[in-house]
């Protein structure tokens, strides 16, 4: 199994000092066992905008893997984002995977002049058919030539499905090549029924094995302290949930402990048939991203 990190992308402070926060992480990253770099997208919100994240962490990484995820189709012009995310490949010499789901606030789709009556799998199935043509080179606008540039992967970045739910799962089958999953709480349990219901949507659909990933947040030390940075965290990025409903999810909510007990617990995924977990930080502190790849180094595997 592989073992990606998030950019403190929702963090208040990302800002603090410019863009060296992020090209601070990126390089640790990129200079760590970790398999992909990734990040996530917000509108009405104050995170970097995931497309123009893209091109920087293309230039400041060579070798990790970089994932968008997740990236809402809806928000975007589907030609428009089709030509970022193979500008972006392009950039990175093919290291590009894509997590697309519909997303969860409205706001954001405010924010981008986006209808939320296009908040449907359907809608970003739709979406996703005009990226693949883009991709593939097809005339799909009335112009003297095809939109490129071409992508360096061969019909475009991997995609994969952001999801909480079975339904979606199924309606992606068709077009995605795997999961990216997302546990609030860390459930064993529930991660293989979702593992083992991707693998048996896939193959009803006739597509080779998914790509099995899952994210969660963590936040390490003492367990009360780990545990309170990481409710500190919740509450600034679900801000537009009620506080007493956030704290409530917080208690038991990602990973609060010690790098050796992380380390445990992604061994028990590992076991699931999980192929990479992508670690989203509850705080902006570097140190961490050096001190777990220390402690995960030689447990997993990354791309080289």
């Amino acid at each position: 199994m592989q073992v990606g990190m998030t950019l403190p992308v929702m963090e208040p402070d990302v800002w603090a000092s410019g863009a060296t926060t992020l090209e601070s992480w990126s390089r640790a990253i990129d200079d760590g066992p970790w398999s992909s770099l990734c990040w996530g997208e917000r509108m009405a919100f104050d995170n970097p905008h995931s497309l123009t994240l893209l091109g920087a962490v293309a230039a400041w990484t060579a070798r990790v893997r970089l994932t968008a995820t997740v990236v809402v189709p809806q928000l975007h012009d589907p030609v428009s984002l089709a030509k970022a995310l193979a500008t972006g490949d392009q950039l990175c010499d093919g290291r590009l995977t894509v997590g697309l789901g519909v997303g969860g606030r409205e706001e954001d789709y405010r924010a981008a002049g986006a209808s939320p009556t296009t908040k449907t799998m359907a809608e970003m199935a739709a979406r996703v058919a005009v990226m693949k043509r883009v991709w593939a080179g097809e005339q799909v606008v009335e112009a003297t030539r095809p939109i490129g540039p071409l992508p360096v992967q061969a019909g475009g970045p991997e995609l994969l499905v952001g999801t909480l739910g079975p339904r979606t799962i199924r309606s992606a089958a068709a077009w995605a090549d795997g999961l990216a999953g997302m546990s609030l709480d860390v459930d064993l349990a529930e991660m293989s029924r979702v593992f083992d219901l991707t693998r048996s949507a896939w193959a009803e659909a006739g597509r080779p094995a998914p790509r099995l990933t899952t994210s969660f947040w963590f936040a390490l030390g003492p367990p009360e302290e780990a545990r309170e940075q990481l409710r500190r965290h919740l509450r600034h990025y679900m801000n537009w949930i009620p506080e007493r409903h956030v704290d409530a999810l917080a208690a038991s909510a990602g990973f609060a402990g010690s790098p050796e007990e992380l380390r445990d617990l992604l061994r028990r995924i590992e076991d699931l048939g999980c192929d990479e977990v992508q670690l989203i930080p509850t705080d902006s502190a570097v140190g961490k991203v050096h001190r777990l790849g220390d402690s995960l180094t030689d447990s997993f595997t990354h791309v080289v």
